[in-house]
C-alpha cells in the first residue's frame, strides 16, 4: 500500500463513465470518473475495454488520497447495458458511436424510450424515423453499435490470455470475430500475421490454451522463428544442421518432426532449401527472394558503355589541372572503369583517397552534363559526404522518399521510390556501402532504372552491416563487376598513426603503443573500475580541449553490451557524471534506468512511420517527413510527464515526439557498441579494452572502432588484449549468399 493513501472500507457503485482521465493502452490501467446515483466518483484500476458512456458496475475498496483526494480502487467490474432512459441517451451522446450526438441522441430516446437498444439492434431502419438520420446513417449506427459489444467480448475474452489491451485491439482489428477461431485453433498465427507479436509470446497464449508442444502449428512456427531471429544476427539463411539444433533447443521436439514441417514449408513456400556439397541453405522465403532479386538487378545494371580510351585519358588530364588534383594510378583506374561501365566498387581503407577518387568521378560526369545522385545509409555519412564532395548527399531512405507505411506491410512497400518511380539520374553513387543490408539494397536497386550508372563505395574490412547480409563484400567475392581496390596511404593521411594504425591492424601487423604519437594512445589499466575512472577524467577534463570539442561529441565504444565495461553499464555511470540530475531536468523511468533532459540517445530500430519536423529558430517548421533509423543519434530536449511525451533532437535538426510507451526504441548513447558506431566519425574516440569473448574480440572489431575516430584515439586497458585483437581473425560468421547467386545468374546466361 502506498503511504499516501488510507483505505477504508469495500464499496460497490454504479454508474456511466463520465471521463476517462487517464488509460495506459499497454496493461489498460485506467484513471476514469463515474457518474451515478451518489454522485461523481474517481476509480483507478485495470479495465480491458472502456468507453466513455458505458454504464458499468464497479466493486472495490474506496480510498482516501492525499493528494487526489477520495477514489475508489476498483477489484472487479462489469459493463452493463444502460437501463434508464438519462443512461441510455448519455451512453448514445457520449461519442461512443461516431455521427451521434447529443442532440440527436435525445430524440432517438425520445422516440424509442426504454426500447432503443432493441430498436438499434434488431430493426435499425426505423431510426430514419428520426428528423436528421437517414437510412444509410441509421445501418452505420447499428453496425457500429453491434462492433462495440463485439469488441468489448473480444477484449474480456482475450485479457484471459495474458494479451494487453493494446495488442488486444490489434488483433480484434486484424481478424474481426474469426480471432476466437484463430487463438483456440492457432494462435501462432498472431506471430506472422501482426507486427509485436513474437513466438514467445504466442507460445505463452498456446499453452494456455492447451495446444500440445509437438503440434504442426508450434513447429512451423518455431522452425520460422528461428530464421528470423537469425536474421538479427545479420543471417540471411541457416545451414540445415544449425537451424536444426536451435529448432530443437527452442521446441524441445524431435527430429523428425521438424523435417516433416520443414518439407510443409517449403511446399507452402514459406521458406526456401538450397541444396550445397556440404548441406542444405534454409532460408525465409523473403530473404532468399531479396538477394535473388539483387543479383538479377545488378547485372541487368552491369552494361558496358563506349569510350575512346584516347578521349577518355585527355579528359580525364583536363580534368585534374582545372582540379589540382594529382590523382593515383588506381584512382585513375576506378575514373576510368566509371565511364566504362554501368556498375563499379571502389573499396580502400582510411587515407587511401576514396573521397578524392569520388569527386573526381562526379566532375567527369557533370562534364558530360549528367544527372547526379550521392546518398549514404546514414544522416552522419551523409553529412560526411556533402562536406567532402561540395555535392548535396542523403541518406538512402530519403533518397528513395521513404513513406509513412511499415517495411513489413502485406507488400513491404515503403519507398515512394520502386520499380514504378525509379530515380531520376544518370549516376547514382552510394558510399560506405559496408553498412548496406540487404533489405536496403533490395529497396535501392528496385529503384534504379537500367542505363543509370551504379557506383558503390566503402570499405570491405569494415564490420557488415547491422541488418543480413553481407552486400558489399559478396559483390566484390563474386568477381562479377569491375573492382579497384585503392591501397596508397596519402601523405597527409601518412601524418595520422589513426590511419597508420589502422591499416596496420588490418593487415595483422602489431602496433606502437608508446604514447608517443600525437593522436593514438594506450592508457594501460588492469582493473574494470580503475578503467571508468580514466575515462571519465579524459571525457570531461583532458581531451574536449585536446580535440577542441565538448564532452557530448566524445565517443565511447566498446565491444559488448554486457559487463562492467558493457554498453549498458557505463551508461548508466556515464550519465551520472556527463548529465548530473538537477531540479530543471525532466526524468523518466525505464526499466532498470532512467532518461533525462539533456541525455544523448540513440534509436535502436528502424521506424517507417513515426513524424520528424525541422523548426528554424523563429519556431516555424521549415521541413518535416517521416522515419527514423537504426544508429541514428540525438539529445534529448523535452521530456513532457503530463502527455507521456519525450522529445529527441536528431542531427539535422529533426525533431521526434515519441509516447512513453514506444520509449523501447531508444537507449542511452554516451557509450555505443562499435557495430552500432558503423558509418559515424567523431572529434574523439576512447575504448575500454581489457577481456571478452574471443569471438567477438578480433581484428575486424578493432580496426572499425579505430577507424571512427578523427583526430585521437585513446584505449584504456591491457596491451594483450589490444595484440590478441590484432592476432585474432576468427569473424563472427555470417551466412549470406548474394555471391552465389550472382555465380548463379550468371552461369545460366
Amino acid at each position: 500500500m502506498n503511504g499516501n493513501e488510507e483505505i477504508t472500507l469495500a464499496e460497490k457503485i454504479s454508474g456511466y463513465v463520465e471521463r476517462i482521465v487517464y488509460q495506459n493502452k499497454d496493461n489498460g490501467y485506467t484513471v476514469l470518473n463515474i457518474s451515478g446515483e451518489e454522485g461523481e466518483m474517481t476509480c483507478v484500476g485495470t479495465f480491458s475495454f472502456i468507453n466513455e458512456g458505458d454504464f458499468i458496475e464497479v466493486e472495490g475498496e474506496l480510498t482516501s488520497h492525499s493528494v487526489y483526494g477520495e477514489q475508489l480502487k476498483v477489484l472487479n467490474y462489469e459493463i452493463k447495458e444502460p437501463e434508464d432512459m438519462l443512461s441510455i441517451e448519455r451512453y448514445l451522446g457520449s461519442g461512443a458511436i461516431k455521427g451521434l450526438g447529443p442532440g440527436l441522441s435525445a430524440r432517438i430516446v425520445r422516440r424509442f424510450k426504454k426500447d432503443t437498444f432493441r430498436i438499434i439492434e434488431e430493426e435499425p431502419e426505423r431510426l430514419s424515423e428520426i428528423k436528421g438520420i437517414s437510412e444509410r446513417m441509421a445501418r452505420e449506427i447499428s453496425l457500429q453499435f453491434e462492433e462495440k459489444k463485439e469488441m468489448r467480448s473480444a477484449m474480456i475474452f482475450l485479457q484471459q490470455y495474458g494479451i494487453t489491451m493494446n495488442l488486444a485491439i490489434k488483433i480484434y482489428q486484424t481478424y474481426g470475430n474469426r480471432l476466437y477461431e484463430v487463438i483456440k485453433e492457432n494462435p501462432y498465427q498472431l506471430a506472422e500475421d501482426i507486427n509485436g507479436v513474437g513466438f514467445k509470446q504466442a507460445d505463452e497464449i498456446a499453452e494456455k490454451i492447451g495446444i500440445n508442444t509437438d503440434s504442426d502449428y508450434r513447429v512451423k512456427a518455431g522452425i520460422h522463428h528461428v530464421l528470423l531471429y537469425a536474421s538479427t544476427n545479420g543471417h540471411v539463411y541457416l545451414p540445415k544442421r544449425e537451424l536444426f539444433a536451435q529448432t530443437q533447443e527452442l521446441l524441445q521436439v524431435d527430429k523428425e518432426k521438424i523435417e516433416n514441417q520443414i518439407m510443409d514449408l517449403v511446399i507452402d513456400k514459406k521458406i526456401v532449401a538450397k541444396e550445397t556439397e556440404e548441406d542444405v541453405m534454409i532460408y525465409a522465403s523473403a530473404f532468399y527472394y531479396m538477394e535473388l532479386n539483387c543479383a538479377r538487378m545488378l547485372l541487368d545494371l552491369n552494361v558496358p558503355y563506349s569510350v575512346y580510351e584516347d578521349d577518355l585519358e585527355e579528359r580525364l588530364k583536363n580534368l585534374e589541372k582545372i582540379t589540382k588534383l594529382e590523382l593515383d594510378k588506381m584512382q585513375r583506374k576506378a575514373v576510368m572503369e566509371a565511364a566504362r561501365n554501368g556498375v563499379l566498387i571502389v573499396t580502400g581503407g582510411p587515407g587511401t583517397g576514396k573521397t578524392t577518387t569520388i569527386n573526381t568521378i562526379i566532375r567527369f560526369f557533370e562534364s558530360e552534363g549528367m544527372e547526379i545522385l550521392l546518398a549514404a545509409p546514414t544522416g552522419r555519412a551523409a553529412k560526411r559526404m556533402s562536406e567532402t564532395t561540395g555535392f548535396e548527399a542523403q541518406t538512402i531512405h530519403r533518397l528513395l522518399e521513404i513513406s509513412g507505411s511499415s517495411v513489413e506491410s502485406e507488400k513491404g512497400n515503403h519507398f515512394e521510390r520502386n520499380e514504378t518511380n525509379p530515380l531520376e539520374t544518370d549516376v547514382l553513387i552510394i558510399d560506405e556501402m559496408s553498412m548496406v543490408d540487404i533489405s536496403l539494397m533490395n529497396s535501392l536497386l528496385k529503384a534504379t532504372a537500367v542505363g543509370t550508372r551504379l557506383i558503390l563505395v566503402g570499405d570491405e574490412n569494415q564490420l557488415p552491416s547491422v541488418g543480413p547480409g553481407n552486400v558489399l563484400r559478396d559483390i566484390i567475392y563474386s568477381n562479377c563487376f569491375p573492382m579497384v581496390r585503392l591501397t596508397t596511404i596519402f601523405r597527409q593521411a601518412a601524418e595520422s598513426d589513426i590511419i597508420i594504425n589502422a591499416h596496420k591492424i588490418n593487415e595483422g601487423k602489431s602496433i606502437a603503443l608508446d604514447n608517443k604519437s600525437k593522436d593514438f594512445f594506450l592508457l594501460q589499466r588492469e582493473t574494470a573500475p580503475v578503467i571508468i575512472n580514466v575515462m571519465l577524467q579524459l571525457i570531461m577534463q583532458k581531451l574536449p580541449g585536446y580535440v577542441n570539442a565538448a564532452p557530448y561529441d566524445i565517443q565511447v565504444l566498446t565491444p559488448m553490451r554486457k559487463g562492467e565495461l558493457g554498453v549498458e553499464k557505463l551508461n548508466q555511470v556515464l550519465q551520472q557524471y556527463l548529465n548530473p540530475p538537477s531540479p530543471d531536468k525532466n526524468e523518466k523511468v525505464i526499466g532498470e534506468g532512467f532518461f533525462r533532459v539533456g541525455d544523448k540517445v540513440m534509436q535502436i530500430k528502424n521506424n517507417y512511420q513515426i513524424e520528424w519536423e525541422i523548426k528554424n529558430k523563429h519556431g516555424f517548421t521549415i521541413d518535416q517527413g517521416t522515419g527514423v533509423f537504426n544508429g541514428d543519434m540525438g539529445t534529448i530536449k523535452e521530456i513532457n510527464t503530463f502527455a507521456e511525451t519525450l522529445t529527441v533532437i536528431f542531427e539535422e535538426g529533426k525533431a521526434i515526439q515519441y509516447g512513453f510507451s514506444a520509449l523501447d526504441e531508444l537507449e542511452l548513447a554516451y557509450a555505443v557498441t562499435i557495430h552500432k558506431s558503423q558509418g559515424s566519425e567523431y572529434p574523439a574516440v576512447v575504448m575500454p579494452l581489457l577481456t571478452g569473448p574471443r569471438m567477438l574480440f578480433n581484428r575486424n572489431l578493432l580496426y572499425t572502432a579505430v577507424t571512427r575516430a578523427k583526430k585521437c584515439v585513446t584505449i584504456v586497458g591491457k596491451r594483450e588484449t589490444i595484440e590478441k585483437m590484432i592476432e585474432n581473425i576468427s569473424e563472427t560468421k555470417r551466412y549470406s549468399s548474394l555471391d552465389l547467386r550472382l555465380a548463379e545468374i550468371q552461369m545460366q546466361e
